[in-house]
């Protein structure tokens, strides 16, 4: 279902990334592990496909992420993101901040997110903006943006980094639901020693040589 070969990416003189060729099959949940550095963001951010890479390539269903050129609904229909900055729109109602996700990928579908929601234990919680939501809540409502579209892959970007253990745990509990429900792969960037033993799948990257720990 994804396929990564030979990636590499620079900002000016310094080296953020380098991997080598690796795949995941459907339905795999996987965690990319690694110091400060290492380009774990930076690798999240190209399987977003919002940061091409400077070498290689990336495949999603045997489509190329950056070839030809792609465009928000075409990256929207088939990659959820749920940012470590959650980025919940403070204007919006958290339906609304799930609905903007079916916006943006050209997806009419009025009872997706309710139901999404309400699978997620928001049902009574529709109207509430970001500001009146715990920090458990808004984490589910940036969950159901990602996968409100069903996408094909679904990326997140150290999603227990502020949590204590028990809602750590609820956190990947709710990640590993919601890409079941989408029927999406499941990709986690994290340096949280509580979580790797979830993840069957564990890649470790290294800061690149060259560098040190100047990465991201």
């Amino acid at each position: 279902m994804l396929s990564i070969r030979s990636l590499s990416h620079r900002y000016g003189a310094r080296t953020a990334l380098r991997v080598d060729d690796f795949a995941l099959a459907r339905g795999e949940h996987c965690a990319l592990i690694g110091p400060s550095g290492s380009g774990k963001t930076t690798l999240l951010h190209v399987l977003a496909g919002i940061l091409p890479p400077g070498a290689g390539e990336v495949r999603l269903d045997g489509d190329d992420l950056y070839r030809p050129a792609r465009d928000d609904r075409w990256r929207g229909a088939r990659i959820g993101v749920v940012p470590q900055k959650l980025h919940l729109l403070g204007g919006l109602s958290a339906l609304d901040n799930v609905r903007i996700a079916q916006y943006f990928a050209g997806i009419a579908d009025g009872d997706a997110a309710r139901e999404l929601l309400a699978a997620l234990g928001l049902g009574d919680r529709f109207d509430a903006r970001p500001g009146e939501l715990s920090l458990g809540q808004q984490q589910r409502v940036a969950i159901a943006r990602a996968v409100v579209n069903r996408p094909r892959l679904l990326l997140a970007d150290e999603p227990t980094s502020s949590l204590d253990d028990a809602n750590a745990a609820a956190a990947i509990d709710l990640l590993f639901a919601a890409a079941e429900r989408a029927g999406s792969l499941l990709v986690v960037a994290t340096h949280d020693a509580r979580i790797r033993g979830r993840f069957r799948r564990v890649v470790p990257l290294a800061a690149p040589a060259e560098n040190g720990a100047g990465g991201r």
